[in-house]
């Protein structure tokens, strides 16, 4: 029979089969030792006996190799594609509590296999988006370069050209600068240095890096925040994250708008606000806006790179902070950062 290939289980009824003997024959032996005679009314039992014993033992085995049988067919089902494949074990047992295990194996596998396709499709539209994104700048800076090696071309020119050339490449390094910030607050492999930072502080220095393109385009900060509030933080990391935002609303401001940044206390938290009264976000953007590249139908600017608000969540989220984003076209645009338990106010 197919269950006795299973050496343990032949071994185990050559075994059974040893003892009945034995025990058959110690039996008569006492007999004929006792009494001088056999019994073959104790041959007939010990002979039901066996039977009942094989019999049912041969049944349990035969049922559990049925069961052992499916269980193969379900996992080969897996291994050859069909992720839904799942192993029964509605029953109670060690043998189900194995399939049990199984069947969590199977489903980590799945997540993990799930996990690889979405990091794959992430890499893929990323190298795709980075492409399209070198793609405006390197065309100008070719575009460029051509003109400027026509020996007709004037000297004002050449310092025009110069200078769009160099914006290109300020663009390019942008976009590998922040690329390499994200990644590596992705994987982990940065280690925040916070120290209790002056917020007022902070934010007096980020005016101060916008005061001149303010100043140019006819635009005001407004700070709006008392001198004693203090916050545990990686001072460069947080002032990029908050200095993205501040240029995000610069971005999309007109002549005379103004961008105020204010911060308070609140119960449990630290919270710091941008809010400018520019053109505004529209609503069908709202949820997209953190994503990386993403650049609205909408949006009237055509030189962002689609990083800086995407790298202000980052830098947030690993302050143990969180970032929201309340806006209406026409009306303006509000950043609001909360961070929790990192906080503390002298005087």
């Amino acid at each position: 029979m197919k269950i006795f290939t299973n050496k343990e289980i032949r071994n185990l009824f050559l075994a059974l089969s040893l003892i009945w003997a034995f025990a058959f024959l110690l039996t008569e032996g006492f007999l004929w030792f006792s009494y001088h005679q056999l019994s073959l009314y104790l041959l007939f039992l010990f002979l039901l006996t066996g039977c009942a014993i094989g019999g049912f033992g041969l049944a349990y085995f035969k049922r559990q190799n049925q069961i052992m049988e499916q269980a193969v067919l379900r996992i080969n089902a897996f291994l050859d594609g069909d992720c839904n494949a799942r192993i029964e074990c509605d029953s109670e047992g060690e043998l189900y509590r194995l399939f049990y295990t199984v069947n969590s194996l199977a489903t980590v596998l799945n997540a993990h296999a799930e996990n690889e396709l979405k990091e794959k499709d992430f890499l893929k539209n990323t190298i795709s988006d980075i492409s399209h994104q070198l793609k405006t700048p390197l065309a100008a800076l070719n575009i460029y370069n051509g003109l400027l090696q026509d020996e007709d071309v004037e000297a004002s020119s050449v310092k025009e050209f110069a200078h769009l050339s160099e914006q290109e490449l300020d663009r390019i390094g942008t976009l590998v600068q922040n690329l390499l910030k994200i990644t590596k607050l992705d994987a982990g492999t940065i280690v925040l240095e916070k120290k209790i930072e002056n917020v007022a502080d902070m934010m007096r220095d980020i005016e101060l890096h916008f005061a001149y393109r303010a100043k140019h385009e006819q635009k005001e900060i407004i700070l709006s925040g008392t001198d004693n509030v203090f916050i545990l933080c990686d001072r460069d990391w947080l002032s990029e994250a908050i200095g993205n935002i501040v240029k995000n609303a610069l971005d999309h401001t007109k002549h005379g708008d103004t961008i105020q940044i204010s911060w308070r206390v609140l119960p449990s938290t630290v919270q710091i606000v941008v809010k400018d009264n520019g053109y505004g976000i529209h609503p069908e953007d709202l949820h997209h806006i953190f994503k990386r590249f993403y650049r609205s139908r909408f949006s009237q600017d055509t030189q962002g790179i689609g990083l800086g608000l995407p790298l202000a969540k980052a830098i947030t989220e690993a302050h143990e902070g969180v970032i929201e984003v309340d806006s209406e076209l026409g009306i303006g645009t509000s950043f609001t950062m909360n961070f929790f338990d990192s906080y503390k106010i002298v005087g």
